[in-house]
């Protein structure tokens, strides 16, 4: 029902109240007027009075609730404009206590699938265009706050802490055991071996080493034209071992090449000689000012291309994005297992934001009922609780005369007790 429908409502069950009131009284009165005639007439008077005396009290206790029953400065009445404050402290805390305890958040959090609703958000193609675009319009707005705000600055300045706090000899030699557990260091050595053949193939590099073989062989050698035979002999030995290196996965050279870096990564996990060297190179490089033009180039211009791809009609950026977001939602409803962890995250996250929050939300609900004004309040409670408060005083009226009645039945049937 409307307002206006619900305080026509109380108000016909005020009238029709308080006429039962005025109507037990009227009884009464009849039934004391009519007593001497008949017997009968006590019992009626009785049933009356106490209606009345019942239709009477509860009448005061439900205007006690709300004001001062006739205007009378009654103590103990008006009880909801005097504790206004009070109640909406503790109804602050109540429902801080018990809507916002951890187990309820998270019972009711956990009833959500989150996941679910991401995956099917997301795999729309036109919602996550429309998100696509819309975070990508913001990132010249972003790389300008950044800019602007100091960001920047503290971001490098954290960047090249977390660098001079690395160790680079134990992180090389890791990197480096990390190749060799797949093999990876063995295309290393391919690709050694095979710029070592071109190398011998070159027709400069050839010449080179016909010259320094020349310089050192005498010059009586050199009139039977030995430094091309020694040449060809060089060439052709170490082409042929450079081939048989290259097909063998037993060679003695690859196997000499697994000792050389597992003893190189040996040293650089436990050589504090390798350690020092390392970390020396490391605080010499990151304090020429050469790295830092070289940062600040990439990031203006890494800000220039996100700044002319995010107008950009065809924006990369953008379809990328959009693209990424797409496959994320397809990828998310078809694998239960990320929905559910995404679901357990969830459900964390905002419970505990709601636990860092109630006490906040508790003090906000008790401020707001305190600052609302006390008769619109009362004006709200009764149009929600009036009715059945009113239908008390009915109650009050029948279970009082009951008793009344019951109580005269008692007193009379004692009188005739011998």
């Amino acid at each position: 029902m409307s307002d206006r429908e619900r305080a026509r409502a109380l108000s016909r069950v005020k009238w029709a109240a308080g006429i039962l009131l005025v109507g037990t009284a009227t009884l009464y009165a009849v039934a004391r007027h009519y007593e001497p005639s008949h017997w009968a007439w006590g019992y009626v008077a009785a049933f009356a009075s106490a209606a009345t005396v019942g239709g009477l009290a509860d009448w005061y206790a439900v205007v006690a609730l709300f004001r001062r029953p006739l205007g009378l400065p009654i103590p103990h009445t008006a009880i909801i404009p005097r504790n206004h404050e009070r109640i909406a402290d503790n109804l602050g805390s109540f429902i801080e206590t018990n809507f916002l305890a951890p187990e309820a958040v998270e019972k009711k959090l956990g009833e959500v699938d989150f996941a679910a609703q991401i995956a099917d958000w997301l795999g729309n193609a036109e919602r996550s265009a429309a998100l696509a675009g819309f975070t990508t319009r913001l990132l010249p707005q972003v790389l300008t706050a950044i800019d602007q705000s100091g960001l920047r600055r503290f971001l490098g300045a954290r960047v090249r802490a977390e660098l001079e706090r690395i160790e680079l000899a134990p992180l090389g030699g890791n990197l480096l055991a990390a190749l060799m557990e797949t093999g990876r260091h063995q295309r290393l050595l391919n690709e050694l071996l095979g710029a070592l053949d071109r190398m011998l193939t070159n027709e400069e590099t050839l010449k080179a080493f016909r010259e320094k073989i020349r310089a050192e062989l005498p010059a009586l050698f050199n009139l039977y034209r030995a430094d091309a035979y020694l040449l060809r002999k060089i060439v052709a030995s170490t082409s042929s071992f450079i081939e048989e290196a290259r097909k063998d996965p037993d060679h003695p050279l690859r196997r000499e090449f697994d000792g050389f870096v597992a003893a190189f990564v040996e040293r650089l996990r436990t050589s504090k000689d390798f350690a020092r060297r390392a970390e020396k190179l490391k605080r010499d490089l990151l304090a020429r000012p050469e790295v830092t033009t070289l940062a600040d180039g990439a990031w203006d211009s890494v800000r220039s291309f996100i700044e002319k791809d995010a107008i950009s009609e065809k924006s990369q950026i953008r379809r990328q994005l959009e693209t990424i977001l797409v496959d994320m939602g397809r990828q998310l409803g078809r694998d239960p297992a990320i929905g559910i962890e995404i679901n357990r995250g969830i459900v964390r996250l905002l419970g505990d934001f709601v636990q860092s929050q109630k006490s906040g939300v508790g003090r906000f609900i008790a401020d707001q009922v305190k600052g609302w004004d006390i008769d619109v309040l009362i004006g709200r409670i009764e149009l929600t609780v009036g009715r059945d408060l009113q239908y008390i005083r009915f109650n009050g009226t029948l279970i009082g005369g009951l008793a009344g009645l019951a109580l005269h039945a008692v007193d009379q049937g004692m009188k005739l007790w011998p």
